[in-house]
């Protein structure tokens, strides 16, 4: 299995409909070939939701979008059973999270009562309901969005779900060339309409059990630990990275390597995925917070100090 020929065919065909993106699409591979979940932090119609479309139409997959709302109650996303008055029994209606590529769009408008119900769907790759367990279809990928500038009638993700997320991206919006493509690839129909499937299931399985194979060297791994640690005791950080965020980094070092058509992770690798990986997994500081300092500014300051082992690589 070539996983560089699988991801860009996967990448080429996602900027049919994500132009000028290609950083943000990247990541989104990155994470689907981790089997890993994405929150996507972004304001209003950047594309969020046609990268989630166009990612599953290009893996074949079954997708699913739940549009997260106050009222919503947790067996509105994964499912309730139902009694059936001529079988006499219970049947389960499989709710919106029985799919493949979930798109968990808004998802800071739910209570925290219902975003919970996404925890076990991540981690397990399961739903329980009403004492039954239903596992879900690999591969499995939660897409979840939420509007970084509004906050009136929403609810933060508590740290337990936001370090349940492998990466977090953001699009933006595109440059005015970007833009004026966009214009003319929307004229007449979306191409999102007539994109087609470009890998099979079996392919990205197979993609993902590689990815795991790629080598990372003890000095690799040994400086992973050590930005990862430094989370735990920077001066503006009141609660560092947990050991997921240590694992997030290694696995996606790994496949960023692999994505680029090498079988070994650099230094290089895990400088350019760590702010993804580890700024959303860190609580600034009162202090740090009154500056404005930013955890992604932490993490490029961690980055930027810590010395790079590149002459063992």
């Amino acid at each position: 299995m070539d996983v560089y020929a699988l991801a860009t065919r996967i990448i080429e065909n996602i900027e049919r409909v994500i132009i000028g993106k290609r950083q943000a699409v990247r990541l989104t591979v990155i994470g689907l070939l981790c089997q890993g979940h994405l929150l996507i932090e972004d304001v209003p119609g950047v594309g969020k939701t046609m990268l989630a479309k166009a990612l599953a139409r290009s893996i074949g997959c079954r997708f699913s979008r739940i549009q997260f709302t106050p009222d919503m109650l947790p067996s509105d996303v994964t499912g309730v059973s139902v009694y059936n008055q001529h079988t006499r029994q219970f049947e389960f209606r499989p709710g919106p999270i029985m799919a493949q590529i979930v798109l968990a769009d808004e998802i800071n408008r739910a209570t925290p009562k219902t975003q919970s119900a996404l925890l076990e769907a991540m981690e397990e790759r399961q739903v329980t309901v009403d004492g039954i367990t239903h596992p879900l279809e690999e591969p499995f990928l939660v897409l979840a969005t939420q509007n970084p500038i509004e906050y009136e009638g929403t609810f933060p993700l508590p740290e337990a779900q936001l370090d349940r997320f492998l990466l977090r991206i953001s699009l933006g919006y595109p440059s005015p060339d970007h833009e004026a493509a966009i214009l003319d690839s929307q004229q007449f129909r979306h191409p999102i309409e007539k994109l087609e499937q470009v890998a099979t299931t079996d392919e990205l399985l197979q993609a993902q059990d590689m990815v795991k194979r790629v080598y990372v060297s003890p000095e690799v791994k040994w400086y992973i630990v050590d930005v990862v640690s430094y989370t735990r005791r920077h001066p503006d950080v009141y609660l560092g990275a947990s050991p997921r965020g240590s694992l997030a980094l290694y696995r996606t070092a790994q496949a960023l390597a692999a994505i680029t058509g090498r079988d070994f992770v650099t230094p290089d690798d895990v400088k350019m995925l760590a702010e993804s990986v580890l700024a959303h997994r860190i609580i600034v500081g009162p202090t740090a917070r009154l500056k404005e300092i930013s955890p992604r500014s932490i993490i490029r300051e961690i980055v930027q100090s810590i010395p790079v082992p590149g002459a063992a690589v």
